[in-house]
């Protein structure tokens, strides 16, 4: 059967009927909002290439959890900008970091938030690369060493646990990481403390406002004999399942809006819960053009959202949290 007896705009004739037929929804309940902390007092540091997106010193972010928690938003991603930085990133696992100091902060403050800690070492390194690096003399170039990064990997997820983290995020793309990371965890007394493993990480043009943000641009050389080629799908599929095996509790695709494609494989091959990364360079581009009066930002990011979840993704790390939990009530 087909036209005229199949009429597919019948179910579209007005918002009462849209709204009962719709197959996908966003909800405050999906989003995860990145907060970005740093030492200091009084600091409230527009970034610049980020609109709206801030450095917060720990003094100010007892308001902007205020905020975070009237709108209803459920859970953050923490990322911290360290005093000092040096070769083997120690002020990631010192249990007076920032992020540890944060995460004490807000589960004093909000308990009922929870912390999703960025466990990586690139914003703590002297060198901004995610592990251990060594210098090949024979070779003139630099290495990132694989399984001595695990090591202070897993001294930061454990840092970060004790400090009150809910969540260990894990982003390094070093192989082993979360069989390492549950391993230390659970060592530690902490294997109810679940893993949002960072499984399909892109090196990626998308990530640039974010380096700005976090000061954790590679000195040196980039990173992509760590972070995926952005070609290779199939691959991604390998580092999912690895994690899967490795005893990750939540799969993250990072970017998202350029790999919608790879939501949908992971969606389809595990039942895991699954994460898409709204990343910085998608953020900036809508509020640039937004800017500019050149898009309707509102209908612009609802529709990016409903893509994400249209693709697979049950959670959404988003910089637009606070403006769409905002227009959700609306």
């Amino acid at each position: 059967m087909g036209f005229p007896i199949v009429r597919n705009r019948r179910l579209r004739g007005s918002a009462s009927l849209r709204n009962m037929v719709r197959e996908t929804t966003v909800t405050v309940h999906d989003l995860i909002y990145p907060i970005f902390v740093t030492y200091g007092t009084g600091v409230k540091e527009e970034i610049s290439s980020m609109p709206g997106v801030y450095h917060l010193s720990l003094d100010l972010l007892e308001q902007e959890l205020q905020e975070i928690a009237a709108l209803g938003i459920q859970s953050i991603l923490l990322f911290g900008v360290p005093e000092h930085k040096d070769a083997q990133g120690s002020s990631a696992f010192d249990t007076n970091g920032i992020v540890q100091q944060a995460t004490r902060l807000i589960k004093k403050q909000q308990p009922q938030i929870v912390v999703v800690a960025d466990t990586c070492l690139c914003q703590f390194t002297d060198h901004g690369h995610c592990g251990v690096v060594h210098f090949d003399e024979s070779k003139q170039r630099a290495d990132v060493l694989n399984d001595p990064s695990l090591e202070l990997l897993v001294q930061t997820a454990v840092s970060q646990a004790e400090a009150g983290a809910d969540i260990i995020a894990p982003s390094n793309m070093m192989d082993g990481f979360v069989y390492a990371i549950r391993q230390g965890l659970d060592e530690a007394g902490f294997e109810n403390i679940p893993i949002m493993s960072y499984s399909v990480k892109f090196a990626s043009a998308f990530y640039g406002p974010f380096r700005e943000a976090a000061h954790s641009a590679p000195q040196f050389g980039d990173r992509k004999t760590y972070q995926m080629d952005p070609a290779n799908g199939r691959e991604a599929l390998r580092e999912a399942e690895a994690d899967v095996v490795e005893g990750a509790d939540f799969l993250m695709v990072k970017p998202a809006l350029a790999y919608m494609d790879l939501i949908r494989q992971l969606r389809d091959q595990f039942d895991l819960p699954l994460v898409a990364y709204n990343v910085s360079a998608e953020y900036s581009m809508v509020k640039a053009a937004a800017l500019q009066g050149w898009i309707d930002e509102r209908a612009i990011v609802m529709e990016m959202m409903i893509g994400f979840k249209r693709a697979g993704a049950d959670l959404i790390i988003t910089y637009f949290a606070k403006d769409i939990a905002q227009w959700l009530r609306e």
